[in-house]
Order: structure tokens, then C-alpha cells, then sequence
């Protein structure tokens, strides 16, 4: 069927709605035909993807076979082997078994580092971190007439210690100036007939001035204890262990 060639003819755009000359409109990839303005060319995504297969893999590669010398290992190089005996190449760094070889044996050349690796010496363990002692700041104040020895603020407070605990009664507060504390396994120490307990006790300095101490580790088994003022009396309390 023949038809006409349309020079004239009008229509309208599928897109903008706007009429053009029939000439003027294009045809776009989903069958719309729109004006000039109104054309959009198919977008390269909306083409199928081409089926693209990754190489993987070479094709009949030809790797090296050379294989290093560690140590522990022994390479053996057969030379001047007689015709029509022959042997696995490939045996650096491997268990092998060499065969009964019939036949005019040249030389053989052995090659090894002569001992085996020393195993590496295991590390010493970390010494345990020393943990830092349990500190009390003594203090002197009077009470109804009466001098006592003041602990974080409680009067000849009873304490409770830990065997095998470190602790500290700081004596660098001026209030306990001419008031040394010690420790003994009798009430009221020195003044109630016994006398000065030493084991895993140190002392520091002068009490009232800075870094003055008095320090105990508390032995396994250790007694029950009173810490007293070795100028004067009833002035202490009791630790418990």
C-alpha cells in the first residue's frame, strides 16, 4: 500500500503534546515519536550486558620447579649416570628412597647445612607487678583530755588486714610529731609489757615531717597486732589478721 509523502502534515509530539510538522519528529528507541526537543537517545545501561567471563587461570603455564635449600634438607646431584638408568630430578627438599642403580656411578656431591636447627629458648615470664600498698593517714588529736592516734579520721579505729597485703600508715601530717607509730603483739605495746613486733615492718623518716611511714607486710600466720606510740601510752588500737 502506498503512502503519502506528508510534506504538510502535521502532528503531534508523544511527549510535550506541542505540534511539529510530521518531517520534524523522530522516532525514539520505544516507539515514541517526539519533537526535537523532546528526542532522548537509548541510554547506554539499557543495553544488555555483554557476557564477559573473567580469566582464571592460565593456559598450560610452565611454572619453575626450583625449589630452595632450607636448612635440615640435603640435595644429592647424580652425575655421569650410565644410559638407560634414570632418576626423579626433582627431589630438592624431599623424602626419597634411592633406587639399586646398576651401572657406572660417576660422583656424588652432598650438600648440607651439618646440623639442625636449635629450637628457639622459650621467654622468661614477666615478673608479677608488685601491688601497691593499702595506705592509712594517721593523724593525733585529743579526746577528753587524752592524745589518741586519729586513722582516715576514726579514733584508735580496729583494722582488718590481709596476709600477704602490704600496708601503710603515713605519719607526714605535723600531728604526729614525737608520736612514732609501731606495732607489737601486746595491747599498748611497750607500755603494757611487751615489746616492738618487726616482721615485714619498715619505718621512714621523722613522723610529723614528709615521708614519714610506717609499713608492714603481713606475714602468713601473722598474730593479732597493736600499732601504740612508743613516747606515749593508750594512744593506739588493734588489727585484726
Amino acid at each position: 500500500m502506498a503512502y503519502a509523502l506528508g510534506k504538510h502534515a502535521k502532528a503531534i509530539c508523544d511527549r510535550c503534546g506541542f505540534e511539529y510538522k510530521l518531517s520534524r519528529l523522530r522516532e525514539e528507541w520505544n516507539g515514541l515519536k517526539t519533537c526535537p526537543t523532546c528526542f532522548e537517545p537509548k541510554h547506554p545501561q539499557l543495553e544488555p550486558l555483554p557476557h564477559v567471563m573473567d580469566p582464571e587461570a592460565l593456559y598450560k603455564p610452565r611454572p619453575s620447579t626450583d625449589q630452595g635449600v632450607g636448612e635440615g634438607f640435603v640435595v644429592v646431584i647424580y652425575t655421569d649416570i650410565e644410559k638407560g638408568n634414570s632418576m626423579d630430578p626433582n627431589i630438592i627438599g624431599s623424602n626419597f628412597t634411592v633406587p639399586e642403580i646398576a651401572g657406572n656411578l660417576g660422583s656424588a656431591t652432598v650438600i648440607t647445612d651439618g646440623s639442625a636447627p636449635s629450637p628457639s629458648p622459650s621467654p622468661s615470664p614477666s615478673p608479677s607487678p608488685t601491688p601497691s600498698p593499702t595506705t592509712y593517714t594517721v593523724t593525733v588529736a585529743s579526746y577528753l583530755g587524752a592524745n589518741y592516734f586519729y586513722i582516715d579520721g576514726s579514733r584508735a579505729a580496729t583494722l582488718n588486714f590481709t596476709e600477704g597485703q602490704t600496708y601503710k600508715f603515713d605519719q607526714a601530717d605535723s600531728s604526729n610529731s614525737n608520736h612514732p607509730l609501731r606495732l607489737s603483739t601486746t595491747s599498748n605495746g611497750t607500755h603494757g609489757g611487751g615489746s616492738e613486733y618487726t616482721t615485714g615492718v619498715t619505718t621512714n623518716g621523722t613522723p610529723g615531717s614528709s615521708g614519714a611511714y610506717t609499713q608492714i607486710e603481713v606475714a602468713v600466720g601473722a598474730p593479732t597486732l597493736y600499732y601504740y606510740c612508743t613516747n606515749h601510752s593508750g594512744m593506739g588500737g588493734q588489727l585484726n589478721t
